[in-house]
């Protein structure tokens, strides 16, 4: 039993009444005190000296809540960082808004609270307005969560499809396929168990510095649902230029390839929570490498491929580890569902 008299969430917490109110004033805010949450508005003020903001929203329905690197508090809020450091912004401030199942339990809600207002803390955002709604058991899976962000871009920094030139190099910061490995092998119906850990992290602090330091980078992407050959051909779609890889460039835990190939699943289709795809210039290619090696999530970093002009249909091809082509395709539909 909690100090709301309750050890499990009702519905009624969701009803606007006294309960509602005990729930935000004993769990939701205690967490993320500041002065804009505090004033409990319709919309938070924010006084953001800049004018180029960018702006982003997401929903978390992973299963299980909780997995080896994180949980879906700590998924929601990299999450959202992330997308705005792909984008060029250095992140300010989140909205959370939660759809709680009845008879969710108080202390995993706190757990995931904990595990949000920790990864915000960290990460110097602040979790500015929210929501919180109840429904009825079985019509929710436990817990759903909802994210926005808003973020300050960076001076002269200005990121699109349309910057990206034959020529210029991919980069990844890591290994690939480490959450969506992570996240199957806890499934109850498959039962793999091996020494797994998703890779769920905050991007902007290696982001930032990057877009700092250098000059040249024009485009960046988040490999999450679809996994690297998504971002890829999302890439290929919309600039018209074909791209090719190496699979020897690119890094795969062990365990993720083990997992992967018993269970029948393309490594590259996998999702991934901690990592990014940055099209860069020729020339400032191994400084960025080089740059991301001085950070934690960038010790595995590598030039991956190319951009390269294509006659035809442009495709991504990957010359593989024995030497052959194989084109690799958009993954058709979901290959893992409720990862993120």
């Amino acid at each position: 039993m909690n100090n709301t008299g309750h050890d499990k969430v009702l519905l009624a917490h969701g009803g606007g009444g006294l309960l509602s109110d005990q729930l935000i004033r004993q769990h939701i805010l205690p967490r993320f005190r500041n002065n804009t949450l505090a004033e409990l508005a319709d919309a938070a003020t924010l006084n953001l000296d800049s004018k180029a903001l960018c702006f982003t929203t997401d929903s978390y329905v992973v299963k299980p809540l909780f997995f080896t690197g994180g949980d879906i508090g700590k998924l929601a809020v990299c999450g959202t960082i992330n997308d705005l450091a792909v984008s060029g912004a250095r992140p300010a401030a989140v909205s959370l808004a939660m759809i709680i199942e009845e008879g969710f339990d108080f202390e995993s809600l706190d757990k995931i609270l904990d595990s949000i207002a920790e990864t915000a803390a960290q990460n110097n955002v602040s979790i500015v307005t929210g929501d919180t709604k109840t429904v009825e058991a079985g019509a929710a899976d436990q817990i759903f969560i909802n994210t926005s962000g808003i973020g300050v871009r960076l001076e002269g920094v200005e990121l699109g499809f349309d910057k990206i030139a034959v020529g210029d190099k991919v980069i990844i910061n890591g290994s690939i396929g480490d959450h969506g490995m992570t996240i199957v092998s806890l499934r109850q119906d498959i039962g793999f168990k091996s020494q797994l850990k998703s890779d769920c992290a905050p991007l902007a602090d290696l982001t930032c510095k990057l877009l700092t330091e250098t000059k040249g980078i024009k485009f960046m992407r988040d490999p999450t649902r679809g996994g690297l050959a998504a971002t890829l051909n999302e890439i290929t779609k919309q600039t018209g230029f074909g791209i090719v890889i190496n699979e020897s460039d690119i890094s795969v835990n062990p365990s993720v390839r083990a997992a992967a190939d018993m269970l029948g699943f393309d490594v590259l289709n996998i999702a991934n929570e901690g990592k990014f795809v940055a099209i860069v210039s020729p020339d400032i290619a191994q400084t960025c490498v080089d740059i991301c090696k001085e950070h934690p999530l960038g010790k595995q970093s590598a030039i991956i491929g190319e951009v390269v002009e294509t006659k035809d249909v442009p495709v991504v091809e990957m010359t593989t580890a024995i030497g052959g082509r194989r084109i690799v395709q958009m993954p058709y539909g979901r290959e893992l569902p409720r990862i993120c």
